[in-house]
């Protein structure tokens, strides 16, 4: 998938300075517009009843219109539902202004994933790899940054991402990336080493087939990594609906035990799962803010996850 759009809700996603080098990175959504719906049983569960979770407004659009989450109360996976088409949801990544958001946050995006790749152990796993000519899948490889400097350290690379604009760019970086969605890609059983998936199943219609269709073309003892939002972290709790990664672009919110379920479901051995960022910038004094950002991988109450799952 690709990165957030250019129109932000600042009132739904405070500024929050990450592990990147004190630069502000904000998230940032498709505002909220009209698109043909349709009721959808959970897909963690196929449970076909919800409770309302909360209501967003996105304060910075004229229109004040506003979108609802609610929870399964058989698993309690959080989603937006009824869902839009998935021809609608592809169709909000068809502009250019992804492109230059990511590029103008190469940078820090690429610090912040290898980041996330590094607790989640990718590079112990990588040392054992590297000899047999690794190969790796990355989902929603936005402008292509993470497959070039894996690509430089031994790695064959593939990547997938349905924002033609930023597809367009990885190819002229000599990547190869198709602009389908995983499932229509029709790659070959049992050929990847490893597939990375960072902010992208949250964005999905239909996340358990997106897992499934990883464990099909994953080498035995392939890994699968997935980084998303933590809906049960912190800042989630205290905010509410005017969380940071509460937005029009995420039709689900994964806790880390609902997360774990999915893949469990799909055949995974889930191995490790970590979190992060404890308090946005601006939302407590910074010696406060500082402590709990210290405190949020060790306990376990960060923002965002990253979950590294086995597939034998």
């Amino acid at each position: 998938m690709p990165g957030p759009s250019h129109i932000g809700l600042p009132l739904i996603n405070p500024l929050d300075k990450t592990k990147t080098g004190g630069k502000s990175v904000k998230t940032w959504s498709t505002p909220i517009r009209k698109e043909e719906c349709a009721f959808v049983p959970c897909t963690l569960c196929n449970s076909a009843a919800f409770v309302p979770h909360f209501t967003c407004t996105d304060s910075a659009a004229e229109q004040h219109r506003s979108f609802s989450y609610v929870r399964c109360i058989r698993c309690g996976l959080v989603q937006i539902n009824p869902q839009p088409a998935a021809a609608a949801v592809i169709s909000r990544y068809g502009g250019g202004n992804y492109l230059a958001y990511e590029q103008n946050n190469e940078t820090a995006f690429l610090r912040l994933q290898e980041l996330a790749l590094r607790d989640a152990g990718f590079f112990e796993l990588e040392r054992d790899l590297l000899s047999t000519d690794p190969t790796v899948l990355d989902v929603g490889c936005a402008a292509g940054s993470q497959l070039t400097m894996l690509k430089g350290r031994g790695w064959t690379v593939r990547g997938v991402e349905i924002s033609g604009p930023q597809a367009d760019y990885c190819r002229k970086r000599g990547l190869e990336v198709s602009t389908l969605p995983l499932e229509e890609n029709n790659f070959p059983g049992q050929c990847f080493d490893a597939i990375l998936a960072s902010h992208v199943i949250e964005h999905l219609n239909n996340p358990k087939s997106f897992v499934r269709e990883a464990a099909r073309i994953l080498k035995p003892r392939g890994r699968l990594y997935i980084t998303t939002p933590n809906i049960t972290g912190l800042q989630g709790r205290i905010f509410g609906s005017r969380w940071r990664s509460a937005i029009f672009d995420h039709l689900y919110l994964f806790s880390k035990r609902t997360l774990c379920i999915l893949l469990k479901s799909e055949g995974f051995t889930v191995e490790q799962v970590k979190t992060w960022g404890g308090l946005g910038a601006g939302t407590a004094p910074l010696p406060v803010k500082r402590l709990f950002d210290s405190l949020a991988k060790p306990l376990g109450f960060g923002d965002v996850m990253i979950v590294r799952a086995v597939y034998i």
